[in-house]
Parts: C-alpha cells; structure tokens; sequence
C-alpha cells in the first residue's frame, strides 16, 4: 500500500508537496479546480522544483477544461522537470465543473479525449475539432516524444471502469469503493479526508478537528446534493438546516453557495450543519479517529482492492496533519 497525499492547488501548495516529501509521501496529487485555484500545471512545476523523489500529478483533470493540446504540453514539460516522477489522472468532473454551474460530460467525450492526449505524447498526429495536428516541441521545450506516464481514470461505475482497462494505467476513486472487487486493477488510487485525533481529543468538541476534518466531512453534502439532490440531502443529520442555508440563495447561483471553501473550509451551510452535528459524522465520513482506528479503516481499504491512499490534510497545520497521518498509516 503507497500513502501519497492530496491538495487543494492553493499558494502553498509547492511548498506543503515538499513537506509531504520530507514526511516520506509516495506521491502528491494536486486538483485541477481553477474557479478556487491557480494554475495546476503551474503549481506542480514550482512542486517539481523543490523536490527530488516524490511523483507528481494532477488529481484529476477536468478534459473541457483545456485543449488536449495544452494538457500533453504540460504533461511533457512536468516530464522534463521530474523525470520518471509524473502521472496524470482524469475526471468527468466535480467541483472542476460543478462550481461553474456544469454537469459533468459524457464518457465518449472523456474517451475521444484520452485517445487524442495519450497519442499526441507518443508523437502522432491526430484530428481534433477538424484540424490535423502534433507536437511540434523541439528539443529544449519538453520531454522528448514518446512521452509515457501513467494515466489514470477518475471512475467507481462499469462504464468508467471499462475505460480504464481499455485507455488507462488504473483508477482513481474517492467517497466509496463500491463496485471495486479487489485485484481487479493493479493500480487503485483512493481519495479520502480526515484527521488522526491526539490523546483525549474528542471528534465533536475540538476546533482543530473541525478545522482539520470539517471540510471533508462537508462533501457528504456537497456529493449528495449534486449526485443525488436535495431530497438525499434531507436524510443527512443536519441536512435540511444545510439544505435551507443553501436555498436563500438565488436558484441560478446555489452552485456558487455549494463549493464554495470546497475541501479547504467550512462555508455557511456547512457551518450550520456542524452546529446541528457536532462532528459526529466525521468517524463514517472521513478518516478520522486514533491512530489505531486510522490503521484499522486503512487496512479495510487495502482488503476492498485499494493499492494507494491519498489523503487530503486541511486546516492551519498542514504539517501536523501529514505526519501524524503518515505515522498511523504505516504504523
């Protein structure tokens, strides 16, 4: 089992995939959500900079986003500044679209779009929107063609996973491992919050677990809003007081209310419904608990068919989170 980590592309981000190589972390994967963000690519070249070891890769990238063009660019340019440290992962879309009002697209666009990425890296020409086009980077400009990295599929369902087994190198998945049979892919990347809790630390009473864990227990609303609406909501502790702090918002603009602080803080509707909670969602939200409980929810991962947990640290101490994690992970 690798443990790698996860964040949200902030400012610091470079230098927290750093500490995170400091710590002994497999690889950092950093979001493609640049409604909150600044640049991914960006941010993991100034990451490649400042470390030797650690793999590198956007989790994951959102196709509509940019010209396949312009992700093999990048791709090949990250290549040349960490070789052998680069993979990419792919996502029809979460917070990436659905913090700019969008669904998420289709699997036959995501389809035409890894064929069109992956072959521009091995240097062929290929058409897209009508044009016939290739790689033109000369030596000095990027990793010379072929380009090969790991590609991996941000998909749970059959369909997701057929493409992955057909265009991929595995999977990268988060919220749930249903569906997931283990041994089925060689390479399974999971995607998981939470907060390892200090000796008599109480998950509903520390303003350092809501700070630490808050955020991503808040995806139990966000994910159930968008995937499955509002009525799912309402069957969540503290889901109609979320689902009434959302609803003062003008209809055409409640996406906005929905991601915004999205994995980094709690928004208003979150907070209100930690105010009904407490946090006592956190333990079968996240991972959250003793280092001992941590282990445990690790360990059940691994035996569902996960082959790399990557954890997203939030909150004022990065470098707590990432230590303590680390430790209990490979206790």
């Amino acid at each position: 089992m690798h443990v790698s980590c996860a964040f949200p592309t902030t400012m610091s981000s470079p230098d927290d995939i750093r500490v995170a190589e400091e710590i002994g972390y497999h690889r950092a994967w950093l979001y493609d959500t640049p409604q909150q963000s600044p640049d991914v690519w960006m941010s993991l070249a100034l990451a490649a900079e400042r470390t030797s070891r650690i793999g590198l890769g956007p989790g994951v990238l959102i196709p509509t986003l940019r010209h396949p063009m312009t992700n093999a660019a990048a791709t090949a340019a990250l290549e040349a500044l960490a070789p052998g440290r680069v993979a990419v992962s792919f996502g029809t879309g979460f917070t990436g679209r659905r913090a700019m009002g969008y669904g998420a697209i289709s699997w036959r666009f995501m389809v035409d779009y890894i064929e069109a990425f992956r072959s521009l890296l091995r240097g062929e020409t290929i058409e897209w929107d009508g044009a016939r086009m290739r790689m033109l980077h000369p030596e000095g400009s990027g990793a010379a063609r072929p380009v090969d990295v790991p590609v991996l599929i941000g998909a749970i369902g059959p369909k997701g996973q057929d493409i992955a087994r057909r265009l991929g190198d595995g999977l990268y998945v988060t919220t749930t491992t249903g569906g997931l049979e283990p041994g089925q892919f060689d390479w399974v990347a999971y995607l998981y919050w939470g907060t390892v809790l200090g000796d008599g630390e109480d998950v509903t009473s520390s303003p350092r677990v809501q700070a630490a864990a808050g955020p991503g227990g808040a995806l139990a609303y966000h994910a159930t809003y968008e995937l499955s609406g509002p009525d799912a909501v309402a069957a969540i502790p503290g889901g109609p007081e979320w689902l009434a702090s959302i609803g003062e918002h003008d209809e055409a603009e409640r996406h906005l209310a929905v991601h915004t602080g999205h994995c980094i803080e709690l928004n208003e509707a979150d907070r209100v419904a930690w105010a009904v909670t407490g946090g006592a969602l956190l333990p079968s939200t996240t991972v959250t608990g003793s280092p001992t409980e941590v282990r445990r929810k690790i360990d059940d991962l691994g035996a569902a068919g996960v082959t790399e947990v990557v954890y997203q640290p939030s909150g004022p101490d990065i470098r707590r989170e990432l230590e303590t994690m680390y430790a209990a992970c490979t206790a």
